[in-house]
């Protein structure tokens, strides 16, 4: 057994049962003492992610159950920080709505070490295990507001739909392990390279997994729950949906189809092709129709989601991998990049929201440079980021992905850069419309923006970091390259 393997998931778990038994005894309504102790956990978590990336090695845990790889590592860094800015962005959203309890700490807390374990799963079991508590988790903080009908219908349906995605995902696994003889990753990938096990019930296992995957990305056909759950959800909920787990879904999508059957790269790959360029165009053409703005980023979401999965497409060319590293790094570069805009963004729409009124439409942000013209600039740094305008990091994001693509030589690439750019300029089209409401319309809310100074100070510094990333991408892109290039020597 190989301990400091684990200690991340270890030193969460510990913290998140004293973090519990504390609040327990806590009688502030600020919830102070459960708050501070929290951010402090993550922190160190985050440090000993980073920590662990740096010194660039990979060990196995648990009878190679677990893997501590760059890869994850760098991941799970990502993913404790934005738990931690989410807390942050909730914490005054959720006091003015009496969810400010300690479950909101602890839940989001085991929803982190279900993203922590999918990310060193390299076991079809473990990842089972983590995607499970990640979720259970997540149902139950969209559910938080008990007497809110519109969070419960959310919940119910994220339940039933996720319960549905797990299903697709388990069935698929279970071929896989039926027609591989093994649950280890490593060990499937090497089943699949002998090509011993019949390729047609490969090829259906693979259908079933990228099923499944699809559910947890959001992906089109199977985005049903996407808008349903951010409209419903409370909007601090809705951040914690949108934000971390992606970085999850996106480890195991890696984990399963590049780590595992990179031997049915043929197959995997026309079906990323099918779901992202059905993403890209049903995301950004209902977006257009929305006028509530979180159902609008809902469908926005889609169309990102469909953008990175294109990332991973161009992996394996003619049975060459020469582009892999390149092609697999400029996704994780674009999913990072996304969830800190998605982060800025609902901390944005929570900024606006006040005791008894939530910003949920555009007509929330008309006139907002009036009211505020530093926030309404930062808003629209996210809205141009999401929109791929430079110099924001979502420019640069999009670049690297039509860079993967065109590289390749392959005409029918070339032709899917040609396709995402042409649906991205259709998304442009409702980005540029919140900005604008903001600076050409007039207010409909004359109320002056209240919000701490720890919610203004994070808000402004979200945004400087979407402009000093999309000016030099270089350090960020880098990393990512180093993590994939160390995953592959693995």
């Amino acid at each position: 057994m190989n301990w400091p393997a684990v200690y991340p998931e270890i030193a969460l778990l510990a913290a998140a049962c004293v973090i519990a038994l504390v609040d327990l005894w806590s009688t502030d309504p600020h919830r102070s003492l459960t708050y501070w102790l929290t951010q402090a956990s993550l922190a160190g978590v985050a440090v000993l992610q980073a920590v662990y990336f740096d010194q660039g090695l990979t060990h196995y845990a648990m009878q190679r159950m677990v893997v501590a790889d760059p890869m994850g590592h760098l991941l799970g860094a990502f993913a404790t920080i934005a738990v931690m800015v989410s807390l942050a962005y909730a914490r005054p959203y959720a006091a003015e709505r009496d969810m400010l309890k300690g479950e909101l700490f602890t839940l989001s807390m085991f929803a982190l070490l279900g993203i922590l374990v999918m990310l060193s799963a390299n076991n079809f079991l473990v990842i089972y295990l983590g995607l499970e508590l990640m979720s259970l988790s997540l149902y139950a903080l969209v559910a938080m507001r008990r007497d809110d009908t519109g969070a419960t219908e959310a919940a119910m349906k994220y339940f039933v739909l996720g319960a549905l995605a797990s299903g697709f995902l388990l069935y698929g696994l279970s071929m896989m392990y039926g027609a591989t003889g093994s649950l280890e990753i490593s060990e499937v990938f090497r089943a699949i390279n002998t090509g011993q096990p019949a390729k047609a019930v490969l090829v259906l296992a693979t259908v079933f997994i990228v099923a499944g995957l699809g559910f947890k990305l959001g992906a089109v056909p199977f985005h049903m729950w996407v808008p349903d759950v951010y409209q419903g959800a409370p909007t601090a909920a809705t951040l914690f949906v949108g934000a971390a787990p992606k970085l999850a879904a996106f480890a195991i999508t890696l984990r399963l189809l590049v780590e595992g059957m990179l031997g049915l790269a043929i197959d995997w790959q026309q079906m990323l092709i099918v779901l992202s360029v059905g993403s890209m165009l049903l995301g950004n053409l209902v977006a257009i129709a929305q006028n509530n703005i979180k159902r609008m980023l809902a469908y926005s979401t889609i169309g990102q989601i469909g953008f990175m999965l294109l990332g991973l497409t161009p992996g394996v060319v003619s049975g060459n991998t020469v582009s892999a590293s390149n092609a697999y790094s400029s996704a994780m570069f674009y999913v990072v990049t996304d969830v800190l805009t998605t982060l800025g963004t609902f901390g944005i729409v929570m900024l606006l929201s006040r005791r008894g009124h939530e910003a949920e439409f555009i007509d929330d942000f008309k006139g907002l440079a009036r009211r505020s013209p530093w926030f309404a600039g930062v808003m629209a740094i996210f809205m141009f980021s999401l929109a791929g305008i430079p110099p924001t990091v979502g420019f640069y994001a999009k670049l690297a992905v039509l860079q993967a693509l065109v590289s390749t030589n392959v005409a029918g690439y070339t032709t899917l850069a040609v396709i995402a750019v042409v649906l991205s300029l259709l998304g442009a089209f409702y980005y540029l419309r919140v900005v604008k409401v903001m600076f050409f319309d007039d207010p409909v809310d004359a109320q002056p923006i209240v919000a701490s100074r720890e919610v203004r100070t994070l808000v402004s510094i979200n945004g400087l970091a979407i402009l000093v990333l999309g000016i030099v991408p270089g350090g960020l892109m880098q990393l990512c390259a180093q993590a994939i290039v160390q995953m592959f020597a693995t």
